[in-house]
């Protein structure tokens, strides 16, 4: 089971997952960490990790505030290990008017690994690169999901005018990767509505020119 939650002012997507143990996953707390973590208390459940799909401001914001009040581990991609603690990487520098945007370093560093376990769950890792260098999207087989970040949208796929964007990548890597699993998976975007592959293969315009 997993729950959507929209958060901050460009509506991030966190995602939660959880089992029947009311262990949870949190990927992606981009920001309002106090209303996120009264919700998860809310819910009883009790994060043991977050996982970053990458390291942009948007998806970072409330990572300490989530990390400190259930003591649980972030992972993040070796390639984006110094943006959590650098606004000019993470994005945050860019934006007038707003507060700029750090975490502490990430706990774990993900590298070429293929598979990550933590408690009862099990991901398939994805290192798809495009959007940024070091997007990852996790697999989640039990529930035919994947949470890919900014990787790939509902008839759209992720910006590529920021730090490490390339759009010939970022392409490969949803060709190489997300277009190879079942049509049935439930893509959870990092901004949007859900999707499935199946319905990006038929209606997505950016894979249809590729």
């Amino acid at each position: 089971m997993f729950k959507q939650i929209p958060l901050g002012p460009i509506q991030t997507n966190a995602y939660v997952l959880y089992n029947e143990k009311k262990e949870a996953i949190v990927f992606d707390p981009g920001a309002e960490g106090q209303a996120l973590v009264q919700w998860l208390n809310k819910e009883t459940l009790k994060p043991i990790a977050i996982l970053l799909t990458h390291a942009h401001f948007d998806h970072i914001g409330a990572v300490d505030e989530v990390r400190d009040a259930f003591h649980c581990p972030v992972y993040l991609h070796e390639k984006e290990a110094e943006w959590l603690l650098d606004p000019a990487l993470n994005g945050s520098s860019r934006l007038t008017g707003r507060t700029l945007t750090t975490a502490r370093a990430a706990d774990h560093l993900l590298g070429e690994q293929k598979t990550l376990t933590l408690g009862d769950f099990t991901f398939s890792l994805y290192h798809t690169p495009g959007h940024s260098p070091g997007s990852i999207t996790y697999y989640y087989k039990e529930e035919d999901v994947i949470f890919s970040g900014d990787v790939l949208f509902q008839q759209g796929i992720g910006r590529t005018d920021l730090i490490g964007g390339n759009q010939d990548v970022l392409l490969q890597s949803i060709h190489q990767y997300l277009l190879t699993l079942p049509e049935s998976t439930v893509v959870a975007s990092g901004h949007g509505p859900l999707t499935t592959i199946g319905a990006e293969m038929d209606h997505n315009p950016f894979l249809a020119a590729y």
